[in-house]
């Protein structure tokens, strides 16, 4: 398998990186823009994550129209903030009837522009507006798109078919729809971006995974998705290969990961694939990002954690057991290990005797992957597709109770909005999380840390999208923000690797529960190499480099954490 090196390949004007959470997706991108900047090209660089953490590998504030990076004179680096881009698609509409328009008629605009949708509409229409703009086309050389996880990234890249079909399709007219207003002026962008992305001399899609079973299970998936929607120029990059072993843990991860590419997936095997060597170093500053593709350095420490004790899973179960907790959250960035967490809390509760429900709110989840159903553990996953299909019956079955034909007709159109999804998956996340009461707990794996933000964004403004289309509220939304908020029945525990990215993420998280009101107590370090003894010259400069974050922890969270060594098993609980 060959090095990936971009100043040797062939590449398009447009590149997609995308791949499951804590893959490098990032990593990759970035040491792929400065590496054709600094060869002269020049290079616009752009985020469509939501939990974006650009800002950190680069060290430099960035917003949704781009900077300068220092040292890199041929890189502009945005990142597109959804909540940003939503207040700016908000005023845009509104913006024209102020002062002529009652206060009252204001006030309603701007409510009905506050939904979770509104975010999404703001998101889509900036990555549009980036894949269509030709003054974009003519100054750059490459535009690089560093993308959310897959689940979020299909969902992405599949909105531009979805959004010019519902436009195309509606006999109603989009702009009467609150959270739509103004669509039909930009199907001329969204027909541009969709041309882009289908076209394989503008645009390739680079399917980033780790050398491991799960991640490629994904890109396999995302590159099938991706396929029928017309992006067929795709090429995989497997990233973090350790190219030899010589003790026992190097040989173990090493293993892992053959294993993993002699069977990977058929789909996956036609195509072109690069690899990129697993580096000791973070891969943050600009320094780092240029050796990535090309070198690695070895800094050797020696530091060692001095604390008396350091909790470990099992002692966190047993407080979640003890304090009787009724729903469990594992939240984080992608790839820190949310959903083998979430089921080894399964595990470990059942043990002890509780009846455990065991779900997932990520569209790219792999529950089955890690664990199976018993007698006192059931498993469940939010099918996008079923909830929209079964929230659009049970809206039209209520509809044609009383409403005429034209009036059914209406609601049918709104309901093939995108928007409606969103409603429906959250109606599902509440209903989730009301199987609490009839089970002792419930374990609750969500996405990574945008797509959950997101979603709980919308407890406060889902009550007024419901209201809109279907007019009554479920009790398990009634139900879902006061119960997320109650310490005494509510665990949310924040998972995070021995690094710098996804430290800094899980405490941006941390912040936004604390604004959500929601509570957290435990932090779990995951997949750590520190306490694995490893004699290997590479892993054991990882694992060096381990200390300072974990200290860090320590210090943030008043030692309120536990350590999770790396082991070559996805699941390992022994009571």
């Amino acid at each position: 398998m060959e090095i990936f090196n971009p100043q040797v390949i062939s590449l398009t004007q447009y590149l997609f990186f995308t791949g499951k959470g804590g893959v490098g997706k990032t990593s990759a991108a970035c040491a792929t823009a400065v590496t054709l900047a600094d060869s002269g090209k020049r290079v616009f660089l752009i985020s469509t994550d939501p939990a974006s953490n650009l800002q950190d590998v680069f060290k430099t504030v960035l917003t949704n129209k781009g900077v300068e990076i220092a040292g890199i004179p041929n890189l502009i680096v945005a990142n597109l903030d959804p909540l940003q881009a939503a207040a700016e698609y908000k005023e845009s509409i509104i913006s024209p009837y102020r002062g002529k328009l009652p206060d009252s008629v204001i006030k309603n605009m701007e409510e009905q522009l506050s939904g979770s949708c509104t975010v999404e509409i703001a998101a889509f229409n900036e990555f549009s507006n980036f894949m269509a703009n030709e003054m974009l086309q003519e100054e750059y050389d490459y535009i690089i798109f560093d993308t959310a996880p897959t689940g979020h990234t299909l969902r992405m890249l599949q909105l531009p078919s979805a959004w010019s079909n519902f436009i195309s399709e509606s006999t109603h007219g989009a702009s009467c729809l609150g959270q739509l207003s103004g669509l039909e002026s930009k199907k001329d962008v969204y027909k541009r971006a969709v041309e882009t992305l289908s076209d394989k001399t503008l645009t390739t899609l680079l399917l980033v995974s780790r050398p491991e079973r799960v991640p490629l299970k994904e890109a396999e998936r995302a590159s099938s998705e991706l396929s029928d929607i017309g992006v067929n120029n795709q090429v995989l990059i497997i990233n973090g290969m350790l190219p030899s072993y010589d003790d026992n843990v190097s040989e173990k991860f090493f293993s892992k990961q053959q294993n993993a590419i002699e069977k990977i997936p058929e789909n996956l095997k036609k195509l072109k694939s690069f690899q990129i060597p697993l580096r000791a170093y973070n891969i943050t500053g600009i320094e780092n990002l240029r050796s990535l593709l090309t070198s690695d350095h070895y800094i050797l420490k020696n530091e060692a954690i001095n604390l008396p004790s350091i909790f470990q899973l099992n002692d966190i179960i047993d407080n979640l057991y003890l304090t009787d907790k009724k729903v469990i959250f594992t939240m984080g960035k992608g790839g820190v290990g949310k959903t083998t967490i979430a089921a080894e809390i399964a595990l470990g509760l059942s043990a002890k005797g509780k009846k455990v429900h065991l779900a997932s709110t990520d569209p790219a989840a792999h529950l089955k992957f890690v664990i199976s159903e018993s007698n006192s553990i059931s498993l469940s996953h939010i099918d996008e597709q079923e909830e929209l299909m079964k929230y659009q019956e049970e809206v039209l079955a209520k509809a044609r109770e009383t409403m005429s034909e034209d009036d059914i007709a209406y609601i049918e159109e709104d309901l093939r909005s995108p928007c409606t999804q969103e409603i429906a998956v959250f109606r599902a996340f509440a209903e989730i999380v009301e199987m609490a009461d009839k089970d002792d707990v419930v374990v609750i794996d969500t996405a990574p840390t945008g797509h959950t933000l997101l979603l709980l964004d919308s407890t406060q403004n889902y009550h007024r999208e419901v209201m809109r289309t279907q007019g009554d509220i479920p009790d398990s939304v009634k139900n879902l923000l006061p119960r997320l908020r109650n310490a005494n029945e509510t665990e949310v525990i924040i998972i995070t690797l021995p690094e710098v990215t996804p430290v800094y993420e899980a405490m941006r998280l941390e912040e936004d529960l604390k604004r959500a009101e929601i509570a957290t107590k435990w932090w779990v370090i995951n997949a750590s190499l520190y306490q694995s003894g490893t004699s290997n010259h590479l892993l054991a400069t990882k694992a060096n480099n381990e200390v300072e974050w974990i200290q860090e922890v320590n210090e943030h969270t008043v030692g309120h954490f536990a350590i999770k060594g790396w082991v070559p098993d996805e699941i390992v609980y022994k009571s």
